[in-house]
């Protein structure tokens, strides 16, 4: 009967706990540009919109494109698939950037990680990232 309650206890202090650190993070920039506040708050830089979805089967060449918010800009964005760099497009939407690129035409039945790199605007607060696709043939 004990061991019930004492895990419905933790599970209880673990939600709170967790509740608590997302309703603290982002609110210690209230007060603008305050001298002594830096180094703790961070815009970290994202990654999302991955297209095809992650584990798609695609063409050797497809096209992927992502798009970026919250990095220094297109000369701190890298791509690279099994480790060697990928030509891609950066098209500037304002408030997030949208990359294109081509898988390379010999890759054929594998698997293949587009992996991507993105300095953010301020500190450690870089992305990485990146997903699986299939490449049939």
């Amino acid at each position: 009967m004990r061991i019930p309650k004492l895990l419905t206890i933790l599970m209880l202090t673990g939600i709170a706990q967790q509740a608590w650190s997302q309703s603290t993070e982002s609110h210690g920039g209230h007060g603008g540009g305050s001298a002594g506040g830096g180094g703790d708050n961070c815009i970290k830089a994202k990654i999302t919109r991955y297209h095809p979805e992650h584990l798609a089967t695609v063409a050797p060449g497809a096209e992927f494109s992502f798009a970026v918010s919250g990095s220094n800009g297109p000369g701190h964005i890298h791509v690279s698939i099994r480790q060697q760099p990928v030509d891609v497009e950066i098209e500037d939407k304002d408030t997030f950037y949208w990359i294109k690129g081509h898988l390379p035409v010999d890759l054929k039945n594998a698997a293949v990680r587009i992996s991507v790199t993105a300095k953010a605007k301020a500190g450690k607060c870089d992305a990485e990232g990146g997903w699986l696709l299939k490449v049939s043939e």
